[in-house]
């Protein structure tokens, strides 16, 4: 039985953390520049082509052709191998996938031919891939560069909490451990419903985008297509936008009947999303709690009826949610339902706010201003950008809070386009800006200390997840933060 000398055991080794890490982590860097011999770490990808010339080498010396097959080795080393292989077919055929992603995120219908693909696949069977496992593969490496791509680009910035927001998002749709997705979950990830909080305008949607797109879709190497085009799997509802009569009907749908106007019958939402989709429920914090619990037998039994209808029809993709609300006040006054919250939030993701951005990272605002810039004009143009920061710098106070977020910014720079100043929002006359009522209590001096105390920690409970973030933010021990949430 083969086996791998001990200097390509420990360089695979390093490629095998590298492959499994998160892309958005700093280990991720870290592993890789260790991999190639680089001291210290690394601060983008531009090494990877040296990573992947060197693992290609080694990879030709210790698998020549006519040679031992990579699962000859012994198991520890054969793993090593598939990993090593897998890195460098992924790697070696991203920009052909990327240009395929282009193509296909401009078009709806039947996916278009996946010429890629095809190649991904055939390079595997030479590698010693059976075909279903072939086939598998290329549905994972094609959902890794799509993840990659739609948090790269819908979800920019070079400050540390978009840093820790990507991070946040990729773990959503691969898990924490890659090697745990790939052996047990790749297939099941509908069961994980995705709730993102956050301030109107931080980029919920772009974060619901990304998640919804890079889903596992499977490969057909006789047909060299994927089952479906990623763009038309993803579906999107706003709930603040209808009326409580009619939110069952687009949600579920209706039949013939059901109600005074349904001359006809209609597909909901969750009808209209496929095996390999899914479905982003925005403003889920405005829903009675009727829908709440007809939402929760979706997800905890995934069936549902259409209004009208004795039919139960299955949905079989995932669920993301956004809301700007305060949850934890909303479940406190029992306007929220704990049992669909916590069905909700299998991933709890907090998008930070702009505000908190700047303050993380001065040069924040000039990197957002170029890349606005670019998309609205379509070219990269820094003089443009300059000029519209000068005009802010004129128009707005120093410490100017931006309560819009990223939305107002982006119509900001609009509003200096055409007219040549922005004189900001006031916190009343920006969206989503209503003063909490705990916050009217406080402020009238309606609330004891305790409640005060009680109020504080579940509202950073519900914005940071854990006690013990919540502890190390207030300087105290973590059962005295869960005790306080309790009262």
């Amino acid at each position: 039985m083969p086996a791998l000398t001990s200097s390509d055991r420990e360089f695979l080794s390093k490629v095998y953390a590298s492959a499994t890490l998160n892309p958005f982590s700093v280990e991720r860097l870290s592993t890789d520049a260790a991999a190639i011999g680089l001291g210290g770490s690394i601060q983008s990808f531009s090494h990877v082509p040296d990573l992947i010339a060197k693992l290609g080498r080694r990879l030709a010396a210790t698998l020549p052709p006519g040679g031992p097959s990579w699962r000859s080795f012994e198991a520890g080393d054969a793993l090593l191998l598939e990993a090593g292989i897998l890195f460098h077919v992924f790697h070696s055929h991203a920009p052909a996938l990327d240009d395929y992603i282009h193509a296909q995120s401009e078009s709806t219908g039947a996916p278009l031919p996946a010429e890629a693909a095809a190649s991904v696949f055939a390079d595997l069977r030479a590698r010693g891939f059976t075909q279903a496992a072939a086939e598998r593969y290329v549905a994972v490496i094609f959902q890794l560069r799509r993840a990659f791509f739609f948090i790269s680009t819908g979800l920019l910035d070079e400050c540390e909490s978009m840093r820790r927001l990507r991070m946040d998002v990729w773990n959503a749709i691969f898990t924490g451990d890659l090697r745990l997705y790939l052996e047990s979950l790749w297939n099941r990830m509908d069961d994980f419903s995705v709730l993102l909080l956050g301030e109107t305008g931080t980029g919920k949607g772009a974060a619901a985008m990304a998640i919804g797109r890079s889903n596992y879709i499977p490969y057909n190497s006789q047909r060299r297509a994927f089952a479906e085009n990623f763009n038309d799997a993803f579906l999107s509802i706003n709930l603040s936008e209808f009326s409580e009569s009619l939110i069952e009907s687009e949600l579920f749908g209706h039949v013939k009947g059901a109600f005074t106007g349904a001359i006809g019958n209609h597909d909901g939402i969750f009808s209209r999303c496929s095996r390999h989709g899914a479905i982003f429920l925005d403003e889920i914090g405005d829903v009675s709690e009727h829908v709440q619990i007809k939402l929760l037998q979706v997800l905890q039994q995934r069936i549902f009826s259409p209004v009208g209808g004795h039919a139960t029809l299955r949905f079989g993709g995932r669920v993301i949610a956004a809301t700007n609300k305060d949850l934890a006040a909303l479940r406190a006054d029992g306007a929220f339902r704990n049992d669909f919250y916590y069905r909700l939030s299998s991933s709890r993701i907090t998008l930070p706010t702009l505000r908190q951005r700047i303050a993380e990272d001065r040069g924040e605002l000039a990197f957002m201003l170029r890349e606005i810039v670019h998309r609205i004009v379509g070219t990269p143009d820094d003089t443009l950008a300059g000029y519209i920061a000068r005009r802010f710098a004129e128009g707005l106070p120093a410490d100017y809070q931006w309560p819009g977020n990223v939305r107002e910014l982006e119509q900001a720079v609009r509003s200096v386009l055409v007219s040549g100043n922005y004189g900001g929002e006031t916190p009343q006359a920006a969206p989503g800006m209503a003063i909490p009522r705990e916050i009217a209590e406080i402020l009238n001096g309606e609330m004891t200390l305790d409640e005060l105390e009680a109020w504080y920690c579940r509202h950073l409970h519900s914005r940071f997840g854990t006690y013990g973030e919540v502890a190390r933010r207030l300087g105290v021990d973590w059962r005295t933060v869960k005790q306080k949430i309790g009262n």
